[in-house]
């Protein structure tokens, strides 16, 4: 897009593109989402930004009406392979908090100021500045939905001293602390931070429609009793996990989101988000569980991108117009999913009871973390699930955000047992990659002008074989 064309977007109002950039006014010094209510400013006063941290970084606070920090991410990270694609997923995983942006470059395999020069180049705003967008974000969401201390707040989201958490938030915000946990939506009506042990109410984002029910059938049919449990009726269901994080553990639940009604009970919901609540063991972790999150439901796809391109193939044109906003579910562990791809959802209960670490406080069917790789590498060596797990345990292949896609398709398939349909599916679910086509009945099925969305178009047919075992069954069930 033109500048011209990004004003256009912002004139109407287009939510399609919140994420996508960002546009700065510089007669007040806000910067916005394109759907901003407020009134549309002049274009010669309008600067445009590919990041919030780029507009933040030029001297532009976060707008108070449409919170543009809260938008979904920009659906071109999970797209592009490149290393500015793969530094955005690490960065919004948590790892310049973790590691610092030397321990982001050794990830990628480039010096730290090649990294800072590509991203700067590209995005208007090196690593930590990106990093530190994404703590302001952390800092907001606990300010005004927890009723944690302050000072334990600004260490929480990652921030070095409480100083530079002031600082921070200020020149976001241009508000202290206080004052934007005062600005809570809701607080005007009574309603309340949440109590301690309640954990933290979410609203996860995402544009456009979302086909809630067809995520949910999935994880419903997946589910590993012990780690997940999915809980209620189509429609109105709750998919609850445990959660393994960098610095401690988590459980989480999120809700399906109804809306109108459609064939076989499956909804679609015109754009929001999903409601969740997050309970941690340390609240330093709650950046990386929301990008986790946010990767499970795919929330951060262009469903228009997607629907315009499968839309325009004949034979795809009647699924996408019965499944608007269809999504490419991924995963919360990378390795957890690659383990249960290999060996199905029945080997993974037994490994989970016999391995899985069993949670301090557990709670209604969530019982267990899913083993980790180092553990099930020494407990079952042999066969291609030790294999499998050694090389996760040892990096040999990384599954992280930020990995090759190409090389880690090429270090699984190098190991004995390990069969194309398998690593096809973890290319898709742990890699994140839209645009993998399994072998088999599928390669003839989608072709290649469906590129770069073709693991949507694998998911249509997927949805489409069991929305018809459904209805065979309900006539089974009639009859």
């Amino acid at each position: 897009m033109d500048e011209d064309t990004r004003y256009e977007a912002v004139r109407s109002r287009d939510a399609r593109f919140d994420g996508d950039f960002f546009f700065a006014v510089e007669t007040t010094g806000i910067y916005c989402r394109p759907s901003c209510p407020a009134v549309t400013p002049k274009r010669r006063n309008v600067r445009f930004f590919a990041t919030a941290a780029a507009a933040q970084g030029s001297g532009f606070r976060a707008c108070r009406r449409c919170r543009p920090d809260a938008v979904p991410g920009s659906a071109d990270w999970n797209v592009r392979a490149d290393v500015v694609g793969r530094a955005m997923r690490l960065i919004g995983d948590g790892v310049v908090d973790r590691e610092g942006v030397a321990g982001l470059a050794a990830r990628l395999g480039y010096s730290a100021r090649q990294v800072q020069r590509q991203l700067t180049a590209e995005l208007g705003a090196g690593p930590v500045a990106l990093a530190r967008a994404q703590r302001a974000h952390t800092a907001r969401v606990l300010l005004q939905t927890t009723g944690m201390p302050v000072t334990e707040i600004a260490f929480a989201s990652g921030f070095a001293s409480v100083r530079q958490f002031n600082d921070t938030i200020r020149a976001v915000y241009a508000a202290t602390p206080s004052e934007v946990r005062a600005t809570a939506p809701g607080r005007a009506r009574g309603v309340h931070p949440a109590a301690p042990g309640a954990g933290i109410p979410l609203r996860l984002a995402h544009r456009g429609p979302y086909r809630s029910g067809a995520v949910f059938d999935l994880l419903e049919r997946e589910a590993v009793s012990g780690v997940e449990e999915v809980t209620g009726a189509s429609g109105r269901r709750t998919y609850r996990r445990t959660l393994r994080l960098p610095y401690g553990t988590g459980t989480v639940a999120v809700e399906e989101r109804t809306g109108a009604a459609s064939r076989a009970g499956r909804t679609a919901h015109p754009g929001g988000w999903l409601d969740a609540r997050l309970r941690l063991t340390d609240p330093r972790d709650l950046t990386t569980a929301v990008q986790r999150l946010r990767r499970l439901f795919d929330l951060d796809a262009d469903p228009y991108a997607v629907d315009e391109r499968l839309g325009a193939d004949p034979r795809f044109a009647p699924l996408v117009a019965a499944r608007p906003g269809l999504r490419s579910p991924g995963t919360v562990d990378p390795a957890e999913l690659a383990v249960r791809s290999l060996v199905g959802s029945r080997e993974a209960e037994r490994l989970v009871l016999r391995y899985g670490k069993t949670l301090d406080a557990p709670t209604g069917g969530l019982t267990h973390l899913f083993p980790e790789a180092a553990v099930l590498a020494e407990a079952e060596p042999h066969g291609t699930l030790g294999a499998l797990s050694a090389v996760l345990a040892d990096g040999t292949v990384r599954l992280d955000p930020g990995a090759d896609r190409d090389d880690a398709e090429a270090a699984l398939l190098a190991l004995p047992g390990m069969t194309p349909a398998v690593v096809a599916t973890i290319r898709t679910r742990a890699l994140g990659d839209p645009d993998v086509v399994p072998p088999g009945a599928y390669m003839r099925d989608v072709p290649d002008r469906l590129r770069p969305w073709r693991s949507y178009a694998v998911g249509h047919l997927d949805v489409g074989d069991a929305d018809d075992r459904d209805d065979v069954e309900g006539e089974l069930e009639s009859s």
